[in-house]
């Protein structure tokens, strides 16, 4: 598949009510921009069954039902994250990659969107098996499926038709490896972005292994917009409104976005645009996931697939990332 180098992304229109939402949305907000998204020349469109408990894959398949199938975006969906009840949305998921659990959510998404296969799936974190986390490390349960296990039910689905190719997203360097050693990683998603720069080196393994890079939160969740400002008060269910990101940390991620500034006003761009093309500059990442909640947003940020920074627009932007601290990881390939 020939991605373009930006995604729409889904989780910020996943609705309100559950653990990690963004707060209230409209749904034919949400559908129009879906449908923006691909006549802005954007090919495809990354979600999971955990946005919303199924609603943003619905949003989809309502979206794209009128477009002829040869005319729409891939769909690249996940597996993974699991409620202990399919109607309780409090508290966090559990990662389950059990054998029957991945093929009963394949079925359940091919359901929601409306389609007869997935051009891309993949798996949503490591298994830790009966064990309520999400995106904090924690104790794996003893009746967690191994790697090898849950990466040998992916190749079989790809195998039989069902999916189009196989992915690991939030999965590391050595556990990377060991997949390989089953089947091919045609591509993995770790978060990345010019404040979250840790996955330098799993990137780094996807260009040397012939994989596909598709990085999520390239904006930092909104951060790199250039429209946060410090006074913005994030609403309680909001799930940012208890991050690092957006409370301790924010003076320093505020410093990089007041850094990028005269680099779009350099070009007639958007911050945001600037943010996204460094991630898709870095060596070996394919394309990057963005969302937005209308049709409005995504024209704040689709011309970032046209554009190319200079090596001494990186250089400044490096030596940003250094000056303000923000973030971790390299400044730099």
């Amino acid at each position: 598949m020939e991605i373009t180098p930006l995604g729409f992304g889904t989780w910020v229109i996943s609705g309100p009510g559950w653990e990690y939402s963004w707060g209230a949305t409209d749904d034919a907000d949400s559908i129009a921009a879906i449908r923006h998204a691909a006549d802005s020349g954007i090919n495809w469109i990354d979600t999971a069954p955990a946005y919303g408990l199924g609603h943003s894959e619905e949003l989809i398949g309502r979206a794209l039902a009128d477009i002829p199938a040869a005319d729409r975006p891939y769909i690249f969906t996940k597996t993974g994250l699991v409620w202990s009840d399919g109607d309780d949305r409090s508290g966090p998921p559990r990662r389950i990659m059990r054998p029957d659990v991945v093929r009963a959510e394949l079925e359940a998404s091919l359901r929601r969107l409306r389609v007869d296969h997935i051009d891309l799936y993949q798996v949503h974190w490591p298994d830790t098996g009966d064990v309520f986390v999400y995106r904090e490390e924690g104790e794996i349960s003893a009746d967690a499926t191994p790697l090898q296990e849950y990466w040998q039910v992916m190749a079989d689905l790809k195998k039989e038709g069902k999916v189009r190719a196989i992915g690991l997203s939030n999965h590391d360097a050595a556990q990377l490896d060991i997949a390989e050693d089953i089947a091919h990683v045609d591509a993995i998603q770790p978060p990345f972005s010019a404040i979250n720069r840790t996955a330098a080196p799993e990137i780094a393994w996807a260009r040397a292994h012939n994989t596909g890079v598709i990085a999520y939160s390239p904006l930092q969740s909104g951060l790199l917009t250039g429209a946060f400002t410090a006074d913005r008060v994030l609403s309680t269910d909001d799930w940012r409104s208890g991050s690092a990101d957006f409370t301790t940390d924010l003076p320093a991620n505020l410093a990089l976005v007041d850094a990028l500034r005269p680099i779009a006003a350099r070009y007639g761009m958007a911050v945001a645009e600037v943010a996204l093309v460094w991630a898709i500059s870095w060596p070996g990442v394919t394309g990057a996931i963005v969302g937005a909640r209308n049709p409005a947003q995504i024209d704040g940020w689709v011309g970032a697939r046209t554009f190319t920074l200079t090596p001494t627009d990186l250089n400044e932007i490096a030596a940003a990332i250094t000056a303000t601290g923000a973030g971790t990881g390299p400044a730099h390939p």
